[in-house]
Protein backbone atom coordinates (compact mmCIF):
# COMPACT_ATOMS: atom_id res chain seq x y z
CA UNK A 1 0.00 0.00 0.00
CA UNK A 2 1.09 3.22 -0.96
CA UNK A 3 1.44 6.00 1.92
CA UNK A 4 2.26 9.51 1.86
CA UNK A 5 4.82 10.84 4.64
CA UNK A 6 1.60 12.68 6.27
CA UNK A 7 -0.07 10.03 6.60
CA UNK A 8 2.45 8.42 8.07
CA UNK A 9 3.94 10.54 10.78
CA UNK A 10 0.02 11.41 11.06
CA UNK A 11 -0.19 7.43 12.10
CA UNK A 12 2.36 7.83 14.47
CA UNK A 13 1.12 10.82 16.10
CA UNK A 14 -2.21 9.03 16.64
CA UNK A 15 -0.85 6.15 18.23
CA UNK A 16 0.83 8.39 20.66
CA UNK A 17 -2.50 10.44 21.48
CA UNK A 18 -4.04 6.87 21.90
CA UNK A 19 -1.18 5.44 24.10
CA UNK A 20 -1.14 8.75 26.36
CA UNK A 21 -3.66 11.38 26.83
CA UNK A 22 -0.94 14.23 27.88
CA UNK A 23 -0.15 14.38 24.19
CA UNK A 24 -1.46 16.93 22.16
CA UNK A 25 -0.44 19.44 19.04
CA UNK A 26 -0.23 22.78 19.08
CA UNK A 27 0.63 24.98 15.39
CA UNK A 28 -0.64 27.65 13.36
CA UNK A 29 -1.49 24.72 10.59
CA UNK A 30 -2.90 21.34 12.36
CA UNK A 31 -3.64 17.82 10.23
CA UNK A 32 -7.37 18.05 9.80
CA UNK A 33 -7.16 14.36 10.26
CA UNK A 34 -5.89 14.74 13.48
CA UNK A 35 -8.71 17.64 13.81
CA UNK A 36 -11.36 15.37 13.43
CA UNK A 37 -10.34 12.65 15.30
CA UNK A 38 -9.47 14.18 18.70
CA UNK A 39 -11.19 17.92 18.56
CA UNK A 40 -9.69 21.08 19.52
CA UNK A 41 -8.77 20.69 23.15
CA UNK A 42 -6.20 18.08 21.96
CA UNK A 43 -5.52 19.82 18.43
CA UNK A 44 -4.72 23.69 18.91
CA UNK A 45 -4.87 25.88 16.09
CA UNK A 46 -2.46 28.93 17.68
CA UNK A 47 -1.86 32.61 15.84
CA UNK A 48 1.32 33.12 13.92
CA UNK A 49 3.25 33.94 16.94
CA UNK A 50 6.56 31.84 17.25
CA UNK A 51 7.32 33.03 20.49
CA UNK A 52 4.46 32.64 22.34
CA UNK A 53 3.70 28.92 20.68
CA UNK A 54 6.65 27.98 22.52
CA UNK A 55 6.96 29.56 24.87
CA UNK A 56 3.15 27.99 26.09
CA UNK A 57 4.70 24.51 25.34
CA UNK A 58 7.50 25.00 27.25
CA UNK A 59 5.29 25.54 30.29
CA UNK A 60 3.16 22.85 29.39
CA UNK A 61 6.00 19.78 29.22
CA UNK A 62 7.32 21.71 32.12
CA UNK A 63 3.73 20.99 34.15
CA UNK A 64 3.09 17.36 32.99
CA UNK A 65 1.71 17.34 29.67
CA UNK A 66 4.17 16.35 26.15
CA UNK A 67 3.02 19.14 23.36
CA UNK A 68 4.07 18.39 20.09
CA UNK A 69 4.97 22.00 18.20
CA UNK A 70 4.16 22.28 14.38
CA UNK A 71 6.28 25.44 13.64
CA UNK A 72 5.66 24.47 9.80
CA UNK A 73 9.29 25.97 8.63
CA UNK A 74 12.48 26.15 10.32
CA UNK A 75 13.47 29.38 9.30
CA UNK A 76 10.17 30.42 12.18
CA UNK A 77 11.78 28.68 15.06
CA UNK A 78 14.58 31.36 14.98
CA UNK A 79 11.53 33.65 15.96
CA UNK A 80 11.42 31.65 19.32
CA UNK A 81 15.19 30.92 19.98
CA UNK A 82 15.37 32.54 23.32
CA UNK A 83 11.99 29.75 24.24
CA UNK A 84 13.83 27.39 22.84
CA UNK A 85 17.85 27.87 24.13
CA UNK A 86 17.23 29.69 27.27
CA UNK A 87 14.31 27.54 28.47
CA UNK A 88 13.51 24.45 26.63
CA UNK A 89 17.01 23.17 26.83
CA UNK A 90 17.82 24.49 29.98
CA UNK A 91 15.23 23.62 32.10
CA UNK A 92 15.56 20.61 32.67
CA UNK A 93 18.97 20.83 34.21
CA UNK A 94 18.67 23.84 35.86
CA UNK A 95 16.00 22.36 38.50
CA UNK A 96 18.43 19.20 38.56
CA UNK A 97 16.12 16.80 37.08
CA UNK A 98 12.58 17.14 39.40
CA UNK A 99 10.91 17.52 36.25
CA UNK A 100 10.81 16.04 32.75
CA UNK A 101 10.52 18.39 29.66
CA UNK A 102 8.80 15.88 26.94
CA UNK A 103 8.59 18.52 23.71
CA UNK A 104 8.55 17.68 20.64
CA UNK A 105 9.49 20.70 17.68
CA UNK A 106 8.40 19.94 14.16
CA UNK A 107 9.49 22.35 11.36
CA UNK A 108 10.62 21.24 7.21
CA UNK A 109 12.99 23.04 5.33
CA UNK A 110 12.68 23.45 1.86
CA UNK A 111 16.10 22.66 -0.07
CA UNK A 112 14.89 21.72 -3.89
CA UNK A 113 11.65 23.23 -3.79
CA UNK A 114 12.91 26.50 -4.94
CA UNK A 115 11.92 28.54 -2.09
CA UNK A 116 14.24 30.61 -1.72
CA UNK A 117 16.43 31.68 1.33
CA UNK A 118 14.64 32.10 4.20
CA UNK A 119 12.86 28.90 3.84
CA UNK A 120 15.80 26.60 2.38
CA UNK A 121 18.23 27.27 5.53
CA UNK A 122 18.40 23.72 7.24
CA UNK A 123 19.13 25.16 11.15
CA UNK A 124 20.09 21.82 12.42
CA UNK A 125 23.52 22.47 12.97
CA UNK A 126 22.63 25.39 15.01
CA UNK A 127 20.22 24.28 17.30
CA UNK A 128 22.64 20.89 17.97
CA UNK A 129 24.93 23.50 19.17
CA UNK A 130 22.77 24.55 22.17
CA UNK A 131 23.19 21.22 24.39
CA UNK A 132 20.14 19.99 25.62
CA UNK A 133 18.45 19.39 22.98
CA UNK A 134 17.92 15.81 20.86
CA UNK A 135 18.17 16.33 17.07
CA UNK A 136 16.37 14.18 14.75
CA UNK A 137 16.41 13.77 10.93
CA UNK A 138 14.99 11.24 9.05
CA UNK A 139 15.74 10.74 5.32
CA UNK A 140 12.44 8.72 4.75
CA UNK A 141 8.79 8.72 5.45
CA UNK A 142 8.91 5.10 7.70
CA UNK A 143 11.96 6.01 9.41
CA UNK A 144 10.43 9.18 9.99
CA UNK A 145 7.41 7.90 11.96
CA UNK A 146 9.08 5.38 13.74
CA UNK A 147 11.53 8.59 15.00
CA UNK A 148 8.60 10.79 15.63
CA UNK A 149 7.28 7.85 17.81
CA UNK A 150 10.21 8.03 20.05
CA UNK A 151 10.64 11.70 19.86
CA UNK A 152 7.25 12.14 21.94
CA UNK A 153 8.18 9.12 24.09
CA UNK A 154 11.14 10.96 25.23
CA UNK A 155 11.37 12.94 28.53
CA UNK A 156 13.88 15.72 26.96
CA UNK A 157 13.19 18.15 24.46
CA UNK A 158 13.19 16.90 20.61
CA UNK A 159 13.72 19.01 17.36
CA UNK A 160 12.20 16.87 14.63
CA UNK A 161 13.83 18.27 11.65
CA UNK A 162 11.88 17.40 8.09
CA UNK A 163 13.67 17.94 4.77
CA UNK A 164 11.20 18.67 2.18
CA UNK A 165 11.98 16.85 -0.43
CA UNK A 166 11.32 13.85 2.15
CA UNK A 167 7.71 14.87 2.95
CA UNK A 168 6.87 14.81 -0.80
CA UNK A 169 7.88 10.76 -0.94
CA UNK A 170 5.26 8.20 -1.19
CA UNK A 171 6.92 4.98 -0.22
CA UNK A 172 5.09 1.51 -0.54
CA UNK A 173 4.45 0.80 3.67
CA UNK A 174 2.18 -1.87 4.88
CA UNK A 175 3.54 -2.70 8.25
CA UNK A 176 2.70 -1.00 11.91
CA UNK A 177 5.17 1.56 13.26
CA UNK A 178 7.65 0.71 15.35
CA UNK A 179 9.83 2.83 17.63
CA UNK A 180 13.32 3.38 16.36
CA UNK A 181 16.06 4.01 18.75
CA UNK A 182 17.99 7.55 18.88
CA UNK A 183 21.50 7.23 18.47
CA UNK A 184 21.48 4.11 15.87
CA UNK A 185 22.62 4.88 12.38
CA UNK A 186 21.22 2.93 9.36
CA UNK A 187 23.69 1.28 7.08
CA UNK A 188 21.64 2.00 4.00
CA UNK A 189 24.30 0.52 1.37
CA UNK A 190 27.19 -1.66 2.37
CA UNK A 191 30.51 -0.70 0.60
CA UNK A 192 34.17 -1.36 1.10
CA UNK A 193 35.91 1.36 -0.78
CA UNK A 194 34.65 5.37 0.87
CA UNK A 195 32.00 6.18 3.63
CA UNK A 196 29.20 8.13 2.59
CA UNK A 197 27.97 9.46 5.55
CA UNK A 198 24.70 11.16 4.25
CA UNK A 199 22.26 13.36 6.19
CA UNK A 200 18.46 13.67 5.64
CA UNK A 201 17.09 13.62 1.45
CA UNK A 202 20.75 13.56 0.67
CA UNK A 203 20.48 10.00 1.76
CA UNK A 204 18.57 9.60 -1.69
CA UNK A 205 21.59 11.74 -3.22
CA UNK A 206 24.12 9.47 -1.95
CA UNK A 207 22.78 6.23 -2.56
CA UNK A 208 22.44 7.61 -6.74
CA UNK A 209 26.00 8.42 -6.73
CA UNK A 210 26.70 5.13 -5.15
CA UNK A 211 25.24 3.17 -8.03
CA UNK A 212 26.79 5.59 -10.40
CA UNK A 213 30.41 4.59 -8.35
CA UNK A 214 29.33 0.89 -8.55
CA UNK A 215 29.26 1.20 -12.18
CA UNK A 216 32.86 2.21 -12.65
CA UNK A 217 33.88 -0.48 -9.65
CA UNK A 218 34.31 1.79 -6.79
CA UNK A 219 31.82 0.14 -3.69
CA UNK A 220 30.99 2.70 -1.18
CA UNK A 221 28.90 2.42 1.61
CA UNK A 222 26.36 4.71 2.86
CA UNK A 223 25.05 5.87 5.71
CA UNK A 224 22.06 7.73 7.55
CA UNK A 225 23.10 8.81 10.75
CA UNK A 226 18.91 9.26 11.79
CA UNK A 227 19.70 11.42 14.46
CA UNK A 228 22.11 13.87 14.79
CA UNK A 229 22.35 14.30 18.67
CA UNK A 230 23.03 11.53 19.96
CA UNK A 231 25.58 10.91 17.16
CA UNK A 232 25.94 7.32 15.97
CA UNK A 233 29.89 7.81 15.86
CA UNK A 234 30.72 4.24 16.67
CA UNK A 235 28.61 2.83 13.36
CA UNK A 236 30.50 5.49 11.23
CA UNK A 237 34.29 4.57 12.69
CA UNK A 238 33.74 1.25 12.26
CA UNK A 239 32.57 1.66 8.51
CA UNK A 240 35.98 4.23 7.78
CA UNK A 241 38.17 1.55 9.88
CA UNK A 242 36.81 -0.94 6.83
CA UNK A 243 36.89 1.90 4.22
CA UNK A 244 39.95 3.97 4.75
CA UNK A 245 37.72 6.85 3.19
CA UNK A 246 34.65 9.61 4.19
CA UNK A 247 33.09 11.77 3.16
CA UNK A 248 30.20 13.49 4.53
CA UNK A 249 27.41 15.37 2.22
CA UNK A 250 24.72 18.08 4.36
CA UNK A 251 22.76 20.18 2.62
CA UNK A 252 23.94 23.03 4.80
CA UNK A 253 26.70 25.68 4.36
CA UNK A 254 29.88 23.54 5.77
CA UNK A 255 31.43 26.19 7.82
CA UNK A 256 30.09 24.99 11.74
CA UNK A 257 28.10 22.62 10.13
CA UNK A 258 27.08 19.05 11.21
CA UNK A 259 29.69 17.65 8.08
CA UNK A 260 32.16 19.71 10.18
CA UNK A 261 31.20 17.57 13.32
CA UNK A 262 31.28 14.43 11.90
CA UNK A 263 34.16 15.00 10.21
CA UNK A 264 36.07 16.15 13.37
CA UNK A 265 34.76 13.22 15.66
CA UNK A 266 36.00 11.06 13.30
CA UNK A 267 39.57 12.26 13.41
CA UNK A 268 39.37 12.52 17.24
CA UNK A 269 38.51 9.09 17.98
CA UNK A 270 41.21 6.83 19.46
CA UNK A 271 43.36 5.32 16.49
CA UNK A 272 40.94 6.29 13.78
CA UNK A 273 43.53 9.15 11.99
CA UNK A 274 45.82 5.55 11.30
CA UNK A 275 43.01 4.04 9.00
CA UNK A 276 42.56 6.97 6.99
CA UNK A 277 43.93 6.49 3.22
CA UNK A 278 42.78 10.40 2.61
CA UNK A 279 41.76 13.62 4.13
CA UNK A 280 37.93 13.57 4.59
CA UNK A 281 35.44 15.58 2.50
CA UNK A 282 32.77 17.76 3.16
CA UNK A 283 29.73 18.04 0.48
CA UNK A 284 27.86 20.53 1.39
CA UNK A 285 25.52 23.61 0.05
CA UNK A 286 27.93 26.99 -1.26
CA UNK A 287 28.64 29.51 1.10
CA UNK A 288 25.39 31.65 0.24
CA UNK A 289 22.15 32.08 0.69
CA UNK A 290 20.05 29.57 -1.00
CA UNK A 291 18.95 31.15 -4.89
CA UNK A 292 15.34 31.48 -6.02
CA UNK A 293 16.31 30.74 -9.31
CA UNK A 294 15.63 26.80 -9.94
CA UNK A 295 19.46 26.48 -12.04
CA UNK A 296 21.29 28.58 -9.57
CA UNK A 297 19.58 26.51 -6.04
CA UNK A 298 20.90 23.56 -8.40
CA UNK A 299 24.26 24.59 -8.80
CA UNK A 300 24.60 25.54 -4.64
CA UNK A 301 23.01 22.84 -3.12
CA UNK A 302 24.77 19.37 -3.39
CA UNK A 303 24.24 16.61 -5.85
CA UNK A 304 24.38 12.91 -7.38
CA UNK A 305 27.23 14.66 -9.53
CA UNK A 306 29.14 16.20 -6.85
CA UNK A 307 29.16 13.19 -4.04
CA UNK A 308 30.46 10.74 -7.19
CA UNK A 309 33.28 13.04 -8.20
CA UNK A 310 34.25 13.47 -4.08
CA UNK A 311 34.20 9.68 -3.85
CA UNK A 312 35.68 9.32 -7.40
CA UNK A 313 38.80 11.49 -6.58
CA UNK A 314 39.54 10.19 -2.93
CA UNK A 315 39.51 6.54 -4.61
CA UNK A 316 41.34 7.44 -7.09
CA UNK A 317 43.65 9.22 -5.51
CA UNK A 318 43.06 12.24 -7.99
CA UNK A 319 41.62 14.37 -4.74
Amino acid sequence: MTRTYEEITDDAVISEMVRDSGVFCMGTRVPSRLLAEFGEKRIRRTPIAEPSLVGMAVGAAASGLRPIVNLTNVTFSFLAFDQIANQAARMRFMFGAQNNLPLVLRAQYFNGSHAAAQHSQTGYALFAHLGGIKIVLPSNPVDAGGLLITAIRDDNPVYFFEPGRVTGMSPEFDMPLEPIAFGRARVCRHGTDVTIVALGYMVTVALAAAARLAAEGISAEVIDPRTLVPLDLDTICDSVRRTGRLIVVDESLSTCSMASEIVSSVLEADDMFGHLRSSPRRVCTAPVPVPFSPPLEDFVLPGETDVYVAASALVTGSA
